[in-house]
């Protein structure tokens, strides 16, 4: 299946039609965090391990022989997170191989070193793919990106522009600015989602300083519960930024988007509680590669709404099935293989 990858801000596809029972961002992101329970294919764990101790944990489903995809799931997300099932489940169901990436300390278990992950930092992906790509040489590789995941992906790909590595990429829902990011979610109902994130990398944080040697005074930790004051104290003095500002600056995906040279689907929804509209990109923002698809409605990583006649899938994995196919050769389905 081949089709023109059109650039610019368009509106979500006509066959994107939301339930009508989720009305809002907050209906549609709840539903999809806590409603959804998407099966799993077969998969296979590695532990990957790195020149600083550390190590990644990776999640492998479908055949490595196959073309590719990539996963990198948003902040705190893993394995267990609906979005990463349901495309893994749909990439199996192409014929394709996927590849999950957990960000250090996200797969279960503690990560050996005191710095964790944060949203500006591409060493692992790059680390992964590079992997990847000596395993398998002519395998074509794809990259998608939710959220936190998605921001990575964005900043990874404008910064290697035609030497990124991968033919194709999407990425959903994703905090362009993240700044104003930590702005919305200290607002209205948002400080709901900020206070479940905030506290889940507080107790990993706390967790870990009792297991080792931190090099931050934690005290007062207990107290940093907005993005801005805990990325303040934790994020940038961990990760070498000079202050929260500074991380943000450096790490937003915006400023990359125009540098971008491989094909690229955004798809974001005007609603999203974790991102104030006017900080969606504009056209002037995105190179000629990159196609941001908005919807009015949809939340974050939500997008419930019916996937075509005879799909299996929700219409947002359909819908990063259908552009990665435009990139991607076919693969050979599990049906064809059997």
């Amino acid at each position: 299946m081949t089709e023109p990858h059109a650039h610019g801000v368009v509106c979500a596809p006509a066959d994107y039609r939301p339930r009508w029972w989720l009305p809002d961002g907050h209906s549609q992101t709840l539903w999809a965090a806590l409603a959804r329970r998407p099966p799993l294919p077969p998969i296979t764990r590695e532990r990957l391990e790195l020149p600083d101790g550390d190590f990644l944990d990776l999640v492998h489903a479908g055949d490595p022989a196959q073309p590719g995809v990539l996963i990198l799931h948003g902040l705190e997300g893993s394995l267990d997170s609906p979005y990463v099932r349901a495309l893994l489940t749909a990439i199996t169901a192409q014929g394709w191989y996927g590849v999950l990436m957990h960000f250090r300390g996200c797969s279960g278990e503690f990560n050996r070193v005191p710095r964790n992950y944060h949203s500006g930092d591409t060493r692992d992906l790059i680390t992964v793919l590079a992997e990847l790509h000596a395993r398998h040489p002519t395998r074509p590789l794809a990259a998608v990106g939710y959220s936190m995941g998605g921001n990575v992906l964005l900043k990874y790909l404008g910064e290697t522009g035609t030497k990124a590595g991968v033919v194709a990429a999407a990425a959903v829902s994703v905090p362009f600015e993240l700044g104003r990011a930590a702005d919305r979610l200290n607002r209205g109902f948002s400080r709901v989602y900020q206070r479940h994130l905030v506290g889940s990398l507080q107790r990993k944080v706390r967790a870990k300083a009792a297991r080792m040697a931190y090099p931050i005074d934690l005290t007062q930790l207990e107290q940093w519960r907005d993005f801005h004051t805990y990325d303040e104290r934790v994020t940038a003095p961990l990760h070498g930024f000079r202050d929260a500002a500074d991380y943000y600056a450096r790490s937003s995906c915006r400023q990359f988007l125009r540098h971008i040279a491989v094909p690229t689907l955004l798809v974001h929804a005007a609603d999203d509680p974790f991102l104030p509209a006017d900080a969606i990109p504009v056209a002037s923002d995105l190179a000629p590669s990159v196609r941001l698809e908005l919807a009015a409605r949809g939340g974050h990583v939500g997008f419930m709404a019916r996937g075509r006649r005879g799909s299996a899938h929700a219409w947002l994995e359909q819908r990063l099935i259908d552009f990665l196919s435009t990139q991607l050769p076919a693969g050979i389905s599990g049906e064809s293989r059997g």
